[in-house]
């Protein structure tokens, strides 16, 4: 994202108050580029209900597997279940990979489409791979394709934040995180950068 478009995006944002005040508290947030679909589905997948740093440590011993080559569908379709077990990995994490591989190699997740998908299309492929929910989708929709009107209600900090923002006695559900998040279209995906940020800071 260009500094002229985030400046734009945090002009429309400002016009919430509520928003303004955590703007003006956070930094600006920053894109990195994204990485390649493939890998950030692998990554996301290895990564399921692991700590940051046991997840770490078990991608890195999943990509060992394949030496210098590039982690491609096909190399993880052809890794037996013994090897991908000996990296850490479960049986149904594996099974969750070679599934991922596998709708790769047969176009039900296909990149070169992806500029012209909608998001919620993306979630519909995405969601069709085993180990794939809303809530991954939506986290690849935000860091891997930098998709700026993300809202993913099925995430506990994002409710949290919401929670604390607009005073709620209990935890929005989907229907009035949307309801509420509205006036942040089309950039709901920055606004919510800033809702973790003022949890992170906390």
């Amino acid at each position: 994202m260009s500094p002229r478009e985030l400046s734009k995006a945090l002009t429309h944002l400002k016009q919430d108050k509520r928003l303004a005040v955590l703007i003006k508290r956070h930094p600006k947030p920053t894109f990195e580029r994204g990485r390649d679909p493939f890998v950030a589905l692998c990554r996301a997948i290895v990564g399921q209900q692991l700590s940051v740093k046991a997840a770490a440590t078990i991608y890195k011993r999943f990509t060992t597997i394949y030496g210098s080559k590039k982690l491609e569908p096909k190399l993880v379709l052809r890794t037996t279940l013994p090897r991908l077990r000996a990296a850490g990995l479960s049986a149904q994490k594996s099974r969750y990979l070679w599934d991922l591989a596998k709708k790769f190699i047969d176009g039900t997740v296909d990149p070169k489409h992806f500029a012209s998908t909608t998001d919620e299309a993306i979630r519909a492929h995405l969601v069709a791979v085993k180990g794939i929910g809303r809530w991954t989708a939506d986290m690849f929709l935000m860091f891997t394709l930098h998709r700026l009107d993300v809202l993913p209600t099925g995430d506990l900090g994002i409710q949290k934040s919401m929670q604390k923002m607009f005073r709620l006695k209990k935890l929005p559900d989907s229907s009035h995180m949307k309801q509420l998040a509205s006036s942040w279209r089309p950039y709901r995906t920055i606004a919510c950068r800033y809702l973790w940020d003022s949890l992170d800071n906390e």
